[in-house]
């Protein structure tokens, strides 16, 4: 009975081995499609990983790499800096999502209830369009909007109006006590546009015959809102804030253009944390102590992910995000 089995094993083996290869030459050509990006995960995702090491290190890039064991790990976790630009990042990164979310799913609802179908298109187009323009630009542009000078719209319109005098202008990037609001303005302002596009998705699947219903049972516009839009949207706002969640620690170039040493110890974040301390310390780097960095926060995001994954089966009905 055994060599049967055995026997008929065997055979098995080898008819999925015919049967996936035979697979693969039927998709040969995705296959090659597949190949080059492939190779670019590879060089850039993955073989950087083998510098993890340089972590337990003391390198400067000059001498030869020498162990010290979680020392880095130590001196990063005794710096007042880096507990800062942790919370920070954190602070910065969470607010700034819910903020995004919160403008979005309230313009796009307001966007389904015009309806000149060409005018909608055209407002969701202007909304959509900062989206494309960079973060270099975004700055330059706002830096000069936010001028404390007679040539920054917001402070000669506040001086217009007799909320400031022209002697004490707001320096809106340049204030510890106004820099995250003006952050968290340009943010909306650029961001808000792509997250129209998925809740407005979302809304134009909805059945029509539900707000019909809803009229002959006498419903306005508000009950339809919040017994008909508001449901259909609860999944997809939950989803886009899980799926973001997981990305928080990824906070570099929006914060980077934006700040200025008057307000590093609101607008310094890990990432330019990071930099600062490989290219802006004002001493030969240690790149075994910014590289213990970056492995910790990829251990946090890494954490964030597991997290968000777990969340999202959850309120998705076991459908997770990896």
């Amino acid at each position: 009975m055994k060599n049967n089995k055995k026997q008929s094993a065997a055979p098995s083996a080898n008819n999925s081995r015919k049967h996936l290869a035979a697979k693969i030459y039927k998709y040969r050509g995705f296959y090659l499609m597949f190949l080059p990006v492939f190779i670019f995960a590879a060089i850039f995702f993955y073989l950087p990983m083998i510098g993890i090491r340089y972590a337990f290190t003391d390198y400067n890039g000059i001498k030869d790499a020498t162990f010290t064991g979680l020392a880095n790990f130590e001196k990063m976790f005794s710096m007042p800096n880096f507990w800062s630009a942790f919370v920070n990042t954190l602070q910065i990164s969470i607010i700034k999502l819910f903020l995004t979310v919160v403008v979005a799913v309230v313009i796009s609802i307001f966007l389904n209830e015009i309806a000149n179908i060409h005018f909608k298109k055209v407002v969701q187009t202007i909304i959509y369009l900062p989206h494309f323009m960079s973060w270099v630009v975004t700055a330059s542009v706002f830096s000069l909007i936010l001028a404390p000078t007679s040539q920054g719209l917001v402070n000669t319109f506040l001086v217009q109006i007799g909320a400031v005098s022209a002697d004490n202008m707001i320096y809106f990037l340049g204030d510890n006590k106004w820099w995250r609001f003006a952050y968290y303005v340009i943010n909306v302002w650029k961001e808000t546009g792509w997250q129209t596009v998925i809740f407005m998705a979302t809304l134009s699947g909805i059945n029509t015959e539900l707000y019909e219903a809803a009229s002959i049972d006498g419903a306005g516009r508000w009950g339809k809102m919040r017994y008909i839009t508001f449901p259909a949207l609860a999944n997809t706002i939950l989803t886009v804030l899980i799926l973001n969640l997981a990305k928080v620690m990824n906070l570099f170039e929006s914060a980077f253009v934006l700040q200025n040493d008057a307000v590093l110890g609101t607008a310094n974040v890990l990432e330019t944390y990071i930099y600062y301390q490989t290219f802006n310390s004002g001493a030969i780097p240690n790149y075994g102590y910014t590289t213990a960095i970056g492995l910790f926060k990829s251990i946090i995001g890494c954490i964030l992910v597991l997290f968000c994954n777990w969340l999202s089966k959850k309120v998705r009905d076991g459908r997770g995000i990896v």
